[in-house]
């Protein structure tokens, strides 16, 4: 005959009644009298992810090497051809050999103002990279010591802006508080960029409605591409200004690329589909023209354009203050359209 376990009928108890023992499943065998054995059950084995890392580049990088070497004969060939260009010009006259050799000093000195300043300009941008990528990091780590280093950066970043005395004078009034490193960070953001943040939305929301209007008027499609090339360079720039960066050419094509990765890493050049069928949805579609709707359609690309510009270009993230979102400048979008139709 086989045998039946028998099974206890189900009871309630407590944890912390002594009664209660926890045993182990090897070592699990008759239980005193009076007392209840528990024996947890095994945890399954979850999987654990593998990251395959990818393997270094090592050697010369031959694209590299090509382009120094292009542009150094490029160097190479204008300063050959100048060099002739004075040549001739002294085997003519002397008066138009020193002329050009003027010109040609002129030239080099005003280069090399622009190639300081662009540098400077790199620098700066490069900062304020850092400064984002640190206070993240403080974030994280509550890191006292560092979040001061980073609060006295970004009063010397504002020295200049008289809009944030105030504020200036406030985070170095609370430098010797018992703040943590975290707490820091926040409230260095909100006594910082609350003003820029509304200046910065300000901006993005004007930027948006002239595209939306131009577009809107506009004959042509050329017209249209060309308008909101630049109303988008024009918004980086005065966003990249407000926050502290001074981006010359180089620094804006900088800013422009990561601009565009932000876009692409969030998926928001596509201003989401939910919220298209909302602003053009429910009967809104209806009212408005073909023209008129793709004219508001561009004007919240640009929006988000410039909502991933603020994120770039802002030396902190957010953390105390809520984000820009994409909706609320639809709706400022959508109720100036409204009040243009209205006069």
């Amino acid at each position: 005959m086989s045998e039946h376990p028998k099974h206890r009928r189900p009871a309630t108890f407590k944890l912390d009644d002594p009664g209660v023992v926890v045993v182990d499943a090897d070592e699990a065998g008759r239980p005193p009298r009076g007392t209840v054995q528990v024996t947890p059950e095994p945890e399954p084995a979850l999987p654990v992810p593998v990251e395959l890392a990818l393997p270094e580049r090592r050697g010369l990088r031959w694209g590299a090497v090509f382009w120094t070497a292009v542009a150094g004969l490029i160097l190479l060939g204008m300063g050959l051809g100048v060099t002739h260009l004075i040549e001739d010009l002294f085997a003519r006259s002397d008066g138009l050999g020193w002329l050009g050799v003027s010109l040609t000093s002129l030239a080099a000195l005003a280069l090399a103002v622009i190639t300081g300043r662009e540098a400077l300009a790199l620098m700066r941008l490069a900062t304020i990279e850092k400064l984002h990528l640190r206070a993240a990091a403080v974030l994280l780590s509550d890191d006292r010591a560092e979040s001061r280093s980073i609060v006295k950066e970004l009063v010397q970043l504002a020295h200049q802006n008289p809009q944030l005395a105030r504020a200036r004078a406030a985070l170095q009034g609370h430098a010797d508080d018992i703040i943590d490193g975290a707490d820091m960070i926040r409230l260095a953001e909100r006594e910082l960029m609350a003003p820029l943040d509304a200046e910065a939305r300000r901006l993005v929301s004007s930027a948006a409605q002239r595209v939306s209007i131009v577009t809107a008027v506009a004959p042509r499609a050329m017209i249209d591409v060309l308008f909101v090339f630049v109303a988008a360079l024009q918004l980086i720039r005065r966003l990249a200004r407000l926050y502290g960066g001074r981006p010359g050419t180089l620094g804006m094509i900088r800013l422009l690329r990561h601009v565009v990765a932000h876009l692409a890493i969030t998926g928001g050049m596509a201003a989401s589909d939910s919220l298209i069928q909302q602003v053009l949805g429910h009967g809104l579609a209806a009212k408005l023209s073909q023209r008129l709707g793709e004219g508001i359609l561009n004007g919240l690309l640009t929006a988000r354009l410039g909502l991933a510009a603020i994120e770039v270009t802002r030396p902190l993230p957010f953390a105390a203050l809520p984000r820009p979102a994409l909706a609320d400048l639809a709706r400022d979008l959508l109720r100036k359209r409204e009040e243009d139709d209205a006069e």
